[in-house]
């Protein structure tokens, strides 16, 4: 219960019924739209697969995987995907795409360690995109063309809404602000990571903080990424590192940064090496997704990860992603929520 924020006189905007219809109108759209702006191919994701291959996302490193043996395969145990991110890579040397190109899919996790709160849920939907790139395009600069693109579809997204309904009004800046991890820090040196970040998004109202994952200048992470998959330690410009961030919106609602998407240029054999040995995770080497990159086997890529729940969320101006999602919640979070009028699905 300390985790769930209770914004004071809310009152959706839509209805349940016009919640689930909303719902699907405007992840029609934004799907449709990330494919063409980023020419994404749309392609069937796994739910579950095979644990000790490496495939699986590893997160911060302690999250639970649900797992389950299967009996058909000698008991291998299968696990359900903590998201996409190396599964998508080898899949764009398995279809054979085009250095330019990508693909897209629908990512279903289930994240039984998430604390429950407004922003998050045991359940979790996004939509996961991979892109083939060149070895030149391995750059910063890059990555801030990828992130503008995608701003875009954010922002053609929320005036779709506005027009079918237009008690959502558009709140959106005109353009995202970049800004690096260490400079964060050294605008708010005696600020909590959250709390930064808190106060860079209300200042602009949409940032991408570049640089996740590597040690800052005073010792600490911005925040944990796995080794495996995000470059978090080629440097960009003297004391920055890292071709990866978070695209954070302002939320007025809950009065917090609202992380919507996560996402950087993919690990190269030079980063892989790297970033395994800073973990003390050489080990890994050995793995089925490891071997192909070492070996040369997979493309250069960037990619990332977009909350369809949460999208939904900022988008329809609700104030628990329970309202646009189904999952499972404590009785007592959902009794709070209905005497606050969040109406939990």
């Amino acid at each position: 219960m300390s985790k769930l924020f209770l914004p004071q006189y809310y009152s959706p905007s839509l209805d349940l019924r016009q919640t689930e219809k909303a719902v699907k109108l405007l992840k029609d759209f934004f799907e449709s739209n990330l494919s063409s702006e980023l020419r994404l191919r749309r392609v069937t994701a796994p739910l579950f697969v095979l644990k000790g291959t490496g495939i699986n996302d590893d997160l911060n490193g302690v999250e639970r995987p649900v797992a389950f043996p299967i009996a058909d395969m000698g008991e291998a145990v299968a696990e359900v995907v903590h998201s996409l991110a190396k599964w998508k890579r080898l899949m764009l040397a398995e279809y054979q795409i085009e250095t330019g190109y990508g693909l897209y899919t629908d990512m279903n996790a289930i994240r039984p360690d998430e604390e429950l709160d407004n922003l998050h849920s045991m359940y979790v939907d996004q939509w996961d995109w991979e892109l083939s790139i060149t070895k030149n395009e391995r750059s910063l600069d890059f990555l801030k063309k990828t992130v503008t693109k995608i701003y875009n579809v954010l922002k053609r997204a929320e005036f779709y809404v506005y027009e079918n309904y237009p008690v959502l009004t558009p709140r959106l800046p005109e353009q995202i602000t970049f800004i690096h991890s260490e400079d964060l820090l050294a605008m708010y040196p005696d600020k909590p990571v959250k709390e930064r970040e808190r106060l860079i998004t209300q200042q602009y109202g949409a940032v991408f903080i570049i640089g996740i994952g590597g040690y800052l200048a005073d010792g600490t992470l911005h925040d944990g990424r796995a080794p495996d998959y995000d470059d978090w330690t080629t440097a960009t410009t003297p004391g920055h590192n890292g071709l990866n961030g978070d695209i954070l919106l302002w939320n007025p609602i809950l009065q917090c940064a609202f992380e919507i998407s996560s996402m950087g240029i993919r690990v190269d054999a030079d980063a892989l090496n790297k970033q395994l040995a800073i973990r003390q995770l050489e080990s890994r080497k050995e793995l089925l997704f490891h071997k192909k990159l070492l070996n040369g086997e997979l493309p250069l890529s960037t990619g990332g990860g977009i909350g369809q729940s949460r999208l939904c969320m900022f988008f329809l101006q609700k104030a628990h992603i329970g309202e646009t999602q189904a999952s499972i919640w404590q009785p007592e979070i959902v009794e709070t929520c209905r005497k606050h009028n969040i109406v939990l699905m």
